[in-house]
């Protein structure tokens, strides 16, 4: 019973996730260089609500990614470790590589989580839809630009 309401939770909170960036169009940007400079919403995002969304397993990104997260068991370890991501990379590298990241490499198997056009296997009711909203990509490019060691 326990990982059957687990599970209608996650979907719950997928669902939501989804419907936030279904919500809106896809708001313009300008890639220059290896990054998108401007906030995809003009404003800079919330750190507090980009963290609670890296650690969501429904965004994925905790699925893939592991950090400095002591209270998350099970956390990825297919993808970089998000410890010193804020020095690594400039909030427009950050932005972008949430944005669409086979710019960086085409055979990434991290999501496009702005990007609609141009993407393979992707199930009906998800065609046309980011995964995630602009204000959640600028939460969590504020989050992760506070990750310096």
């Amino acid at each position: 019973m326990a990982r059957v309401l687990v599970h209608i939770t996650g979907v719950v909170v997928a669902a939501a996730l989804s419907a936030a960036a279904v919500a809106e169009e896809l708001r313009s940007y300008t890639i220059t260089g290896d990054g998108i400079a401007e906030p995809l919403t003009g404003v800079p995002g919330d750190p507090a609500r980009g963290r609670a969304l890296v650690l969501e397993r429904t965004s994925t990104c905790i699925l893939c990614h592991s950090g400095p997260f002591d209270e998350v068991r099970f956390q990825g370890d297919l993808a970089p470790h998000l410890a010193g991501a804020g020095s690594r990379w400039s909030r427009s590298q950050l932005r972008l590589r949430l944005v669409d990241a086979t710019r960086f490499n085409a055979q990434t198997i991290m999501p496009s989580y702005y990007r609609v056009d141009g993407l393979a296997r992707v199930g009906p009711s998800w065609r046309g839809k980011p995964i995630l909203s602009a204000e959640q990509i600028e939460d969590i490019v504020a989050f992760l630009a506070t990750l310096k060691d």
